[in-house]
């Protein structure tokens, strides 16, 4: 199939459609349902886990729950129909063991294959069966009598499913878009002090590292997460996370807000009438929101406590900041019921300081509103 042509525009931005062979507007649309747009969609369309098929497992070798990749001549074929169709297919290798295949969906041209002799290599995870160990619907490729085909040399991605396009495509397009990797100084943006100081490799090894990794690559630490290659792309997430909230911070305090730089006399009056004594951790927050309210730019802040620790206190401390100002403050609630215990909390605690407190829901319309 002729390559695809190439566009001018970045790799990071050039679709995915027009630039891959094989992508048409069927497959285009498919892969465009699960997000996938950009080469750049598909270099981050990380695998689930890998199948080692660069060797060879002799079938005595066999440890159940373990995937492994074995070869061996058929040596009987036994179909049933008890309680469903079941094809079962012995085969045995120099090992002297034999290993059961069995198959629950097959066709005739499958049973047809698996002539006695035959030569078969599979891939799949045993587990104990009637006579032994058996795998239920390996992947196999049956070899012909002189086939010395030659083992992979990198492990095999398993990629997470897109609907209506196999796990072989999968692989050949995600391959495509690996060709088109910009080289290292094009792609990097960290210093390499950093990430050397760190240990961590370079985004573009860290890509090909992920999607090709090589035999006797460390498959617990990709299993669960710790390979260097997967905490240099968190490591790039969680900085480009993080620059984002900046630009946005720094974007906000931008814009003009009026400053609330009161005495602060009607908190402190809130506080004194408490009928309990605020906790160091509310003092201090207190404050920052003080401080952060007394600037002419917008607040961006978080309070975050545990269910009972406060922060209802704390925030009715600060409305009365912007109440002193002249201000109104709002107290928003995700439900009613939750509304209605706030308003009966911030009753109790401001009416007697002379501020009027309301109740607005979605059900009060027209002139109460």
């Amino acid at each position: 199939m002729p390559s695809a042509p190439r566009s001018e525009e970045p790799a990071f931005n050039q679709p995915i459609a027009g630039n891959l062979a094989g992508v048409g507007p069927r497959v285009a649309e498919k892969l465009a349902a699960r997000g996938l747009l950009t080469l750049q969609d598909l270099w981050l369309h990380l695998p689930l886990r890998y199948e080692d098929r660069t060797r060879l497992t002799p079938i005595r070798g066999l440890l159940p729950g373990v995937p492994a990749q074995v070869e061996g001549r058929v040596e009987a074929v036994e179909r049933g129909f008890r309680y469903r169709p079941v094809l079962r297919v012995a085969i045995g290798d120099a090992s002297q063991a034999t290993l059961v295949l069995r198959f629950f969906h097959f066709r005739a041209a499958q049973v047809a294959q698996f002539a006695p002799g035959a030569r078969v290599r599979c891939y799949g995870t045993p587990k104990p069966g009637q006579n032994g160990l058996e795998i239920v619907h390996p992947s196999y490729r049956v070899l012909g009598p002189d086939d010395g085909e030659a083992l992979g040399d990198e492990l095999d991605p398993v990629y997470p499913a897109v609907e209506g396009i196999g796990p072989a495509s999968m692989r050949k397009l995600i391959g495509q878009a690996l060709d088109r990797l910009p080289a290292e100084h094009e792609l990097e943006l960290l210093p390499p002090d950093m990430l050397e100081g760190l240990g961590l490799p370079s985004l573009r090894q860290s890509l090909l590292t992920l999607h090709r990794p090589a035999p006797g690559a460390d498959l617990a630490a990709l299993a669960i997460g710790t390979h260097p290659a997967q905490q240099r792309l968190a490591l790039e997430e969680l900085l480009a996370h993080n620059l984002s909230l900046r630009r946005q911070r720094i974007a906000l305090q931008r814009h003009r807000a009026p400053s609330l730089a009161g005495e602060g006399a009607l908190a402190s009056r809130l506080r004194d009438a408490l009928p309990f004594a605020l906790t160091g951790a509310q003092q201090r927050v207190f404050a920052q929101i003080r401080r952060d309210l007394a600037e002419p730019s917008p607040m961006m802040r978080l309070v975050q406590g545990d269910v009972g620790s406060g922060k209802t206190v704390v925030a009715a401390m600060a409305a009365m900041l912007a109440v002193e100002a002249g201000k109104q403050a709002a107290l928003a609630a995700p439900t009613e019921l939750l509304a209605e215990q706030h308003l009966a909390n911030l009753r109790q605690w401001l009416e007697p300081l002379g501020v009027r407190v309301a109740w607005l829901a979605g059900k009060v319309t027209g002139k109460a509103r």
